[in-house]
């Protein structure tokens, strides 16, 4: 039987998300439930009803798609990916959620030749990750918190399992961009760019970019009729993060900001 993937969208000349002209295919569903999350309407893994404010009516967000049907999808900009340099990302939600279609997506992708690309928290068994990562020309890897308790009250999950893989990429020598989602109240501050400092320099990771927290999602929680704890908390700015970019830096760790 042909595998199913649950997709909320697939969008296409993205240019942010990998090098070159891509393709992002956002899977539904993920294990972790950020309260600040920009894409509330990944998390459920099952397609659900939001409202459309273009339409002014309720529609579906998700569908249950074949791989075929996705790589048929991506690959009519195959000529783009070619002449820019481009590919397909996978993204989410968390796309190790739906482990198993993304692994043959990916390896089907790359069968073609297609430059595969994956943003991740890293939230999986270390044998599906590793398995996952073979497949994976280039990682995005987000780490939210350095601390167990932190994490967890932010994310819902536990943090060892995501350096345990995050240690496994750097092991495969991986090529990987590491990642810090900055969140006004949760991982800001100079207290916080230390602890990211001490981990990274005990991992031995050398570069990392800074996502800075932006209001973007704000809109569809009420639109999925969802309270939002992050309502009225000023975005923050590149000259925000000048402070924890300079911090990173000191600790020999280069740093740009998204």
């Amino acid at each position: 039987m042909e595998k199913e993937a649950c997709i909320f969208n697939i969008q296409k000349f993205s240019l942010h998300d990998g090098p070159g002209i891509r393709t992002v295919v956002f899977f539904k569903g993920c294990p972790m439930h950020c309260y600040w999350c920009a894409n509330p309407e990944s998390q459920n893994s099952k397609p659900e009803t939001m409202w459309d404010d273009q339409k002014k009516m309720p529609t579906t967000v998700g569908e249950y798609r074949s791989i075929e049907s996705i790589i048929e999808e991506v690959m009519k900009d195959e000529a783009f990916y070619l002449e820019s340099g481009g590919g397909v990302t996978l993204s989410g939600g968390e796309v190790l959620f739906q482990a198993e279609a993304a692994i043959e997506l990916l390896s089907r992708l790359k069968e073609k030749g297609i430059h595969t690309a994956s943003e991740t928290t890293g939230f999986a068994k270390e044998s599906v990750f590793k398995q996952y990562i073979e497949q994976v020309d280039l990682l995005y890897f987000d780490v939210k918190h350095y601390e167990e308790k932190q994490h967890k009250k932010g994310t819902g999950v536990s943090l060892q399992p995501i350096l345990n893989n995050l240690t496994l990429a750097l092991q495969q020598n991986q090529q990987m961009i590491v990642r810090i989602p900055v969140i006004p109240n949760y991982n800001d501050g100079l207290v916080n760019a230390e602890g990211f400092a001490l981990l990274f320099n005990q991992l031995g990771i050398k570069t990392v970019e800074l996502l800075p927290f932006h209001q973007f999602g704000e809109k569809k929680y009420t639109y999925l009729d969802r309270p939002y704890e992050m309502a009225n908390i000023p975005q923050l700015h590149t000259e925000d993060l000048a402070y924890f970019k300079n911090h990173l830096e000191e600790h020999g760790i280069a740093c740009r900001i998204h």
